[in-house]
């Protein structure tokens, strides 16, 4: 095609070069935003409980007992030979009694209380539950307190601590992941593209994506429209990363394809973007739908990640359909140097070898890659999901839970996170006694004017009374979780007491069983928006059902492998209940964005050169770059790892790894296969099926 005159040239410039100033202004306006999501985030985790569960209703019904709301924390003083009566004076008196009135001290501290050993004392101090980043030093101003007390070793737990920890853990989540997720990326592509421009304009592209996301969160989640803490914070980040990154690369290979073909570089733009436009949107709007499916869930924080997820991803492709060819357009040829654009039907090495092993044995390729899988699925049943014990919730050591281990060495196992109850006030003795008959139930006391348990007339408010039950059991086992399913069944039991049971394990035992009950609806809704989505691109039946089978299948044998890495390479003796299904909806939908690139490249060849040559066609044209898309987004999952909790670090391997063993295996083998030894009748009912 002849080269388009010099003056023409301009007037198709000016449109872009207008966009890219556009785009610049907004990159300008809306960056920050990307730093500043947490001023509008809560890591408060009862902001994130199930919202019809029994446990819920206990917090609500606790802050009528309470003149000011508080966040316990729970002092711990161990010594080697034992404490004697001096030690508790003096615990109570200098240390537990200097914090009156002291900044961030909600009220007047327990007094000091030994333990059945006689090696430990433990002291519990309110605090003010909306100190933000003053808690940290409100928890020092704690700790300088009980150091006062010779010859003891300190640790503080309960609430507080655990509540400043994992501030700690996503403190500077804005700038760390975004660093390292950027870096992973931008090397990833100069690899790939072996270019000195491109690598930066798609990454540029992404952080303004990012910044968009970011800027209509933040006004959002300022509303209270939507609710954002750490965890989708930093997952916002890596899949608008991953996805602008994804979308571009299938839309910069299609454009090297057409300057193979085209002078004029308006017009390779052109038809790059209606050649991709396509698999692009179809591809986003699995992701954007599947997670606004995570709308159904009746725990929070699933619900938070939904529309904040869709917004990312909207903002992905925005950037990949604007700013990019915008880009394009203006640099031209210059985007891909040194390297050369080069045609679709150019040699493509590894590809052309590939497509040669799925022409010749077929059946043979597909039979082997699914024994595998299914082999891998096999072991998903050993992954549990009951929880996290508190002692793996952060990666590495963290100073409440070390606290928390030794509180548990020396007082009962629920010690400092007991079980609420309310109930009506005039069957209060009976449900006392109903609570301490309980199996599992170390104490049970009701709660007086002073705000604790035990030593004075029981505080009644609107006719209700509140028990502190304090299990022999960690509060974070499944033997504490099993007592509040009993608890509850002895409470329900006592006619007219209207008895509730919440706390911390009764929270965790809410999660688990609410988690449980949003697999079994989301899942099927997901797979069924993936499946509508594909029928309408692909104009097929039985392809769109194979690839969701295949995807499915690839979940599950990630899961098996998990089931394997997780106690023995990672050490998590479990996994959060959400886990399984924050998977499920990211490698699923994922999974079939690779898919879509494939097929329906797949189905534009097969139309012009039948069905066997189309789809080795499609597979030679699009494996490089949707390998290299795979690694893209399998490299920024995996830094979610940077941030040192359990959930995330396991999110973050069952996306990465699932992502790499769908784009290596099941996209360029099982599905490729599969269409080869089934021929035409794979695009049943469509047109193609009859060729």
């Amino acid at each position: 095609m002849p080269a388009t005159p010099r003056r023409a040239r301009w007037p198709r410039l000016l449109l872009p070069a207008l966009l890219l100033i556009a785009w610049l202004g907004v990159g300008g306006a809306t960056g920050p935003f990307a730093g500043r999501l947490g001023e509008v985030a809560t890591n408060d985790q009862a902001a994130f409980l199930p919202r019809n569960a029994e446990s819920t209703e206990v917090i609500d019904e606790q802050r009528a007992f309470r003149q000011e709301e508080t966040l316990p924390a729970v002092v711990v003083w161990t010594t080697d030979g034992g404490t004697r009566a001096g030690d508790r004076q003096r615990a109570a008196t200098q240390a537990l009694a200097s914090l009156d009135g002291e900044p961030g001290v909600a009220g007047r501290a327990s007094p000091a209380l030994p333990s059945e050993d006689g090696e430990a004392l433990q002291g519990v101090v309110p605090l003010r539950p909306d100190l933000g980043d003053g808690l940290a030093d409100a928890l020092e101003r704690v700790r300088d307190a009980a150091e006062r007390v010779p010859g003891t070793t300190v640790h503080v737990a309960g609430p507080a601590a655990s509540q400043a920890d994992l501030s700690d853990a996503f403190a500077g989540i804005d700038g760390l992941l975004l660093a390292v997720a950027l870096v992973t990326v931008l090397v990833i592509l100069l690899l790939v593209y072996r270019s000195v421009l491109l690598p930066f304009v798609v990454i540029i592209g992404a952080v303004f994506a990012l910044g968009v996301a970011c800027a209509l969160v933040y006004v959002l989640a300022d509303h209270d429209v939507v609710r954002v803490d750490g965890q989708v914070q930093g997952i916002l980040s890596i899949l608008v990363i991953g996805a602008a990154t994804d979308y571009a690369l299938l839309l910069t290979a299609r454009f090297r394809e057409e300057l193979a073909l085209r002078a004029d570089r308006w017009e390779a733009v052109r038809a790059a973007v209606r050649e991709s436009w396509g698999a692009i949107v179809a591809s986003a709007a699995t992701v954007a739908l599947g997670l606004l499916a995570l709308l159904l869930s009746d725990l929070t924080n699933n619900r938070a990640l939904g529309p904040v997820g869709a917004i990312g991803v909207a903002c992905a492709v925005l950037t990949s359909l604007t700013f990019l060819p915008a880009v394009l357009v203006l640099l031209g040829r210059a985007a891909y140097w040194p390297a050369k654009p080069r045609a679709a039907d150019a040699g493509h090495g590894v590809w052309d070898r590939v497509a040669g092993l799925v022409d010749r044995a077929p059946r043979k390729v597909w039979a082997v890659c699914l024994a595998g899988l299914l082999a891998a699925a096999a072991c998903s049943p050993a992954l549990t999901s009951k929880g996290v014990p508190m002692d793996e919730t952060f990666v590495g050591d963290a100073p409440s839970v070390t606290a928390q281990r030794v509180l548990g060495e020396h007082f009962p196992g629920g010690a400092g996170n007991p079980a609420v109850v309310i109930a009506d006030a005039d069957r209060l003795t009976q449900v006392t006694a109903a609570a301490r008959g309980t199996e599992g139930v170390a104490s049970a006391a009701p709660v007086t004017a002073s705000g604790r348990p035990g030593g004075g007339k029981p505080l009644v408010v609107d006719g209700r009374v509140r028990l502190d039950v304090t299990l022999r059991d960690a509060a974070d086992s499944d033997a504490a979780r099993d007592t509040v399913a009993r608890l509850r069944t002895a409470l329900h039991a006592v006619p007219g007491a209207d008895a509730a049971v919440g706390g911390y394990t009764a929270q965790r035992y809410d999660t688990l069983r609410t988690a449980e009950r949003d697999r079994t609806l989301i899942v099927p809704v997901v797979l069924g928006i993936i499946f509508v989505i594909l029928v309408a691109l692909l104009r097929s039946l039985l392809l769109p059902a194979l690839l969701v089978v295949t995807v499915a299948l690839n979940f599950l044998a990630t899961l098996g492998v998990c089931a394997l890495v997780f106690p023995h390479a990672f050490g998590f003796t479990g996994t959060d209940p959400s886990v399984p299904l924050y998977g499920f909806v990211f490698l699923v939908a994922l999974g079939v964005d690779y898919n879509i690139f494939l097929m329906s490249r797949v189905r534009e060849e097969s139309l012009r050169h039948g069905v066997r040559r189309g789809i080795l066609r499609g597979l030679v044209t699009t494996g490089g770059v949707i390998t290299s898309a795979g690694v893209v987004l399998a490299a920024t999952f995996a830094a979610l790892g940077v941030i040192p909790l359990a959930f995330l670090v396991q999110v973050a391997f069952i996306v990465a790894f699932g992502v790499l063993l769908d784009t290596l295996v099941v996209r360029s083998l099982l599905v490729p296969a599969l269409a080869r030894d089934i021929g035409a009748k794979v695009w049943w009912p469509g047109r193609l099926s009859r060729r």
